[in-house]
């Protein structure tokens, strides 16, 4: 680790020493690390640091090696520290997030150091859930969105998401299923023009989120693309990332009766003057639309994806008829 981060995390976590450093992980494209780092005669036995350093050399895993790519990545940065720095100490324990220690900014370089979720009771990580994880996840999503219900998304992504249209001109411009690229600005518009806008988390797949042990309790990390828009596209995002098609399909109706009623309970501790009814009604509505919003853009990133299948190309198909139609 370079001399003057060290000297950041100790001055800052009034640490000794630093005992140990281990990397977690890489970010996206070589983009920095994230590490966990052992502290000694600190109030934290340990701390989680995401160090940001872009690459010399692009060198996207897609092949997505542009400028538009490279400015999207340094802008979801400093997204990040200005959620952490403004609007983190909005969430509460029933959307779980780490506490932010130290944050700053040098240039194209930042640092951020973090509660360590492991030393708080949220060390599990999964590749597979079961109905209670969905519902866990699905729960904090709820209580995440209550949170930010009408806040306006100042200094971060006016529209959240990482695979906001305005954000991925090539994407677009690569996906060959031409009657969706024309609809495309169309579901952005119906999107974008919900009355009832929070902040959507923007990356909210099972890989962020982490679970207790006794899989009572979850938090989620990575605040990159964190920004207004409708909380649709969180959980249509979510559920894909989870459940193959056909538990998609079945399980569809359950999911978001659950969600809903996650919800009004979340806005109802708000004291709110909203009523999670008429927000429920927009909304729902919303799902298939904020489902075909992503699956543009994944044909258009990455046409043979896994996440390309018949369901997702049915809900498409019955979203561009109600466009075609005008009965959206």
């Amino acid at each position: 680790m370079e001399t003057d981060i060290q000297n950041i995390i100790l001055k800052t976590t009034h640490a000794q020493g630093i005992v140990k450093t281990k990397v977690i992980q890489s970010l996206w494209s070589g983009y920095g690390q994230i590490m966990r780092i052992t502290l000694t005669g600190a109030p934290y036995e340990s701390v989680v640091v995401k160090y940001i350093k872009p690459p010399l050399a692009a060198n996207h895993p897609r092949g997505w090696n542009t400028n538009t790519s490279h400015q999207r990545k340094l802008k979801s940065y400093q997204v990040e520290l200005a959620f952490y720095k403004s609007y983190s100490g909005f969430c509460n324990a029933s959307c779980y997030i780490p506490s932010c220690i130290h944050f700053e900014s040098i240039d194209t370089e930042a640092i951020i150091i973090l509660e360590d979720l492991d030393a708080s009771g949220f060390s599990e990580r999964k590749t597979s859930v079961t109905a209670t994880d969905l519902k866990l996840c699905l729960s904090w999503l709820a209580h995440f969105h209550a949170c930010f219900m009408g806040k306006p998304p100042k200094d971060l992504w006016k529209t959240g998401t990482y695979w906001h249209l305005e954000t991925r001109p090539d994407e677009l411009e690569a996906l060959e299923d031409l009657p969706l690229k024309d609809a495309a600005a169309a579901i952005n518009q119906k999107l974008n023009s919900c009355k009832y806008q929070t902040f959507v988390h923007g990356d909210a797949k099972l890989a962020n989120f982490c679970f207790s042990p006794n899989g009572l309790k979850v938090a989620a990390v990575d605040f990159q693309y964190v920004g207004g828009g409708c909380g649709m596209k969180d959980v249509a995002y979510f559920i894909g990332s989870c459940l193959d098609e056909a538990a998609c399909e079945t399980l569809e109706t359950e999911l978001l009766d659950f969600y809903f009623n996650q919800l009004s309970i979340a806005l109802s501790k708000k004291n709110t003057s909203m009523n999670a009814k008429t927000i429920e009604q927009e909304w729902r509505a919303m799902y298939p639309v904020a489902w075909t919003d992503f699956h543009r853009f994944i044909k258009g990133w990455s046409p043979g994806h896994w996440k390309i299948n018949s369901y997702s190309e049915t809900i498409a198909q019955h979203v561009l008829l109600q466009l075609k139609n005008h009965k959206l």
